[in-house]
């Protein structure tokens, strides 16, 4: 378990955090820019000192104000892995990683170099020096570096956000590696939702110093709170789901959820090596609730592809709009954005029975990998 609680004012600027998270796993600090989430990693790290409060990992503390406990950085045995990398220039690739393994000294090696240098794709990068490489490769030599060090727990500041567009989509499937191959603890930071949803096992909203809600991302996807951080736009349910069958004829893959099933596009499931997630793999998709119709009765002679069954829990006022909130079974909900003359034509309000449609199109882009090894519906 990785425990947080921490006070500390900066510059005219008070963070107050506290969370609890299960480890190991990938926790996801995400909020607007200014909100904390690098000071929260910085007095995790050691690199400042709390005015109040803990960290605790797995039963040790690294620090505890009242106690008056704290732990160097230098001995708290963390990564950290900056924006920019910050690579030795004079060292090639592999005198960067094996700074990491100087760091371990006296320390069990739990990872070595072969397993990073093939863990994150570096053997032909090895007597590179750092302007020899892109930005997404720098960022995978940080990370080896980081890993060599055999920390306990490792800190991501925004790794790719200094990246493009597709030195970004290069990085992803190395953290995914990361996250489902090795046991170590990570906290990551981040202001792009995508990258949450694709990464994170547990995430905390954070919205101007302080914790504004905590949880899975299919929790955290329901709150309101995230609407202000990621737009109206991007505001959509999370469900998990087990892919149970591949039309290949027609390039759709069919997902078993808690609460029914869902057709989508067989792009949506395709692993981060582009290749397609086979039969009883578990993926995560985020259902945009702009893409979400509702319906009274279950339709007939439609396109649209999925019509999942439930109970309106909640409605509402989103400015213009209005959200609309249903139940699905299983514990899984989805979203909808209708107008508030919808709301009144269909008479819609808590317990009212209705049908979410969704076409299998309208996925592309939003399914992710699911980390955990629990099934839906099992």
């Amino acid at each position: 378990m990785l425990s947080v609680a921490l006070d500390k004012r900066r510059d005219g600027f008070r963070l107050q955090v506290a969370f609890d998270a299960p480890t190991p796993g990938t926790v996801a600090l995400f909020g607007r820019s200014g909100c904390g989430k690098s000071t929260t990693i910085d007095l995790i790290a050691g690199l400042l000192d709390p005015d109040a409060g803990h960290v605790r990992l797995d039963g040790a503390t690294l620090v505890d104000t009242a106690s008056r406990v704290s732990v160097s950085a230098e001995h708290r045995r963390i990564g950290y892995v900056f924006q920019d990398a910050r690579l030795f220039p004079h060292r090639s690739v592999t005198g960067n990683l094996r700074y990491g393994l100087k760091r371990a000294k006296g320390v069990e090696q739990r990872i070595g170099f072969d397993e990073v240098v093939s863990l994150l794709g570096l053997g032909g990068l090895l007597d590179r020096r750092p302007n020899q490489l892109s930005g997404g490769e720098r960022q995978r030599v940080a990370l080896g570096r980081a890993l060599l060090s055999q920390p306990q727990l490792l800190l991501l500041d925004e790794p790719l956000a200094s990246l493009d567009a597709a030195r970004r989509e290069e990085v992803l499937p190395y953290l995914e590696a990361l996250r489902d191959r090795l046991s170590i603890p990570m906290i990551f930071v981040s202001h792009q939702f995508d990258e949450v949803l694709r990464l994170a096992t547990h995430v905390v909203l954070l919205d101007n110093g302080k914790v504004a809600a905590q949880g899975s991302p299919a929790e955290i996807s329901l709150v309101p709170a995230l609407r202000a951080i990621v737009g109206p736009e991007a505001v959509g349910a999370v469900v998990d789901g087990v892919i149970t069958a591949l039309d290949a004829e027609n390039r759709l893959a069919e997902l078993r959820l808690a609460g029914g099933t869902l057709r989508v596009s067989a792009r949506d499931v395709l692993d981060s090596r582009g290749a397609s997630r086979g039969v009883g793999s578990v993926v995560r998709v985020q259902l945009l609730a702009r893409d979400v119709i509702l319906a009274t009765e279950l339709p007939h002679g439609l396109s649209v592809r999925n019509a999942l069954e439930g109970t309106v829990v909640d409605v509402t006022d989103d400015d213009d709009e209005v959200l609309v909130r249903v139940d699905i079974g299983g514990g899984a909900s989805v979203l909808s954005r209708i107008t508030k003359a919808a709301v009144e034509a269909l008479r819609l309000q808590r317990g009212s029975r209705v049908w979410a449609l969704i076409k299998a199109v309208s996925l592309r882009g939003h399914t992710f990998k699911r980390p955990e090894a629990t099934t839906p519906g099992s």
